[in-house]
């Protein structure tokens, strides 16, 4: 009997994002694809700069005004980039949602968190007031914030950080998506908030059956939450494979100067990457890598490698030497 293979919830085919400056168009995300399963969690990781965010805004089609997109983004099989705005309007909060990592730029300082999360309620679910506020109630329940009956009734700039965050989480979850994208939820958290928020948020997705697609830039949350990962370098997918893989067998030079930054013993000097990400203007026809990549030969600087198999493995390496590292 032939084996049933899962379906993605989520596929992405060549996203393209772009910008124009001076008659010069910019690619800020080249060809991204990937793909996240039901219920599953998938690590997107990358320094500032690399094209996350940009990514995930793509697939809300929540980005600028001045920015082109292109690709297709399938979600449960239906194409989001040929939707209208208004069908959009309704998968957005409803049926994807996004925890965004800064949380006093997204909460809006003039209304009550109560009111912010029962407005979610009432915009998808087309709730009564009265019914929102008690599942508000709930809702930052869910999310372990204690006394939310008082909670309810206050503004963003009186909780704390983590509890800022915890009511974005409660308005992400509010309508039960299947897919929730985390955007560096715990950028500006101390190291146990962090996993606090992290611990609650894989509880919540195995309690409501969701997926997560997890931006962070942070390999140890890496380790700690997701099963898959997709390793992006300046606009583009460089490495992809399973959790395990990527710590173990990297096979991407800049993944393995990631795992080289990381802090292991005390005491111990870390191993930054020399230089930074190339600006969009800066970007040349070869591997992005290259100017800092310490494997880097003549062949790297005139053509960029495909994303290609690794011992005919679901573990993938845009790298020329990718067999030899």
């Amino acid at each position: 009997m032939a084996q049933i293979l899962p379906q993605p919830i989520l596929l992405t085919e060549e996203i393209k994002v772009s910008f124009t400056s001076n008659s010069k168009t910019l690619k800020a995300v080249d060809g991204v694809s990937f793909k996240v399963f039901e219920e599953d969690v998938l690590g997107l990781v990358g320094e500032s700069g690399c094209g996350k965010t940009l990514t995930a805004l793509s697939i809300m089609r929540l980005l600028p005004a001045n920015a082109s997109l292109s690709g297709k983004i399938l979600y449960k099989g239906e194409d989001l980039l040929r939707k209208p705005e208004s069908e959009l309007r309704n998968i957005r909060g409803s049926e994807i949602s996004m925890v965004f990592q800064e949380p006093m730029t997204s909460l809006n300082p003039v209304f009550t968190v109560g009111y912010q999360i029962a407005e979610v309620l009432t915009t998808h679910k087309k709730m009564n007031k009265k019914y929102a506020m008690k599942e508000a109630v709930e809702l930052l329940r869910a999310v372990r914030i204690p006394s939310p009956e008082i909670r309810i009734k206050e503004y963003p700039h009186q909780l704390s950080g983590g509890m800022r965050q915890r009511v974005m989480i409660a308005m992400a979850i509010a309508c039960r998506p299947s897919l929730i994208i985390a955007d560096e939820p715990t950028t500006a958290l101390d190291v146990t908030i962090q996993a606090q928020i992290l611990e609650l948020l894989d509880s919540l997705r195995r309690e409501n059956k969701m997926s997560v697609l997890l931006i962070t830039h942070d390999l140890g949350i890496v380790a700690e939450c997701v099963k898959r990962v997709e390793i992006m370098y300046a606009g583009r997918i460089v490495e992809e494979a399973d959790v395990r893989d990527i710590f173990t067998n990297p096979r991407h030079p800049y993944t393995i100067g990631l795992l080289e930054s990381l802090p292991k013993k005390k005491g111990q000097r870390l191993t930054p990457i020399p230089g930074q990400v190339p600006r969009l203007s800066e970007l040349h026809q070869g591997c992005k890598f290259s100017t800092r990549c310490r494997y880097s030969i003549n062949e790297c600087n005139s053509k960029e490698p495909e994303l290609i198999p690794i011992d005919n493995t679901n573990h993938r390496s845009r790298c020329i030497k990718a067999g030899e590292l």
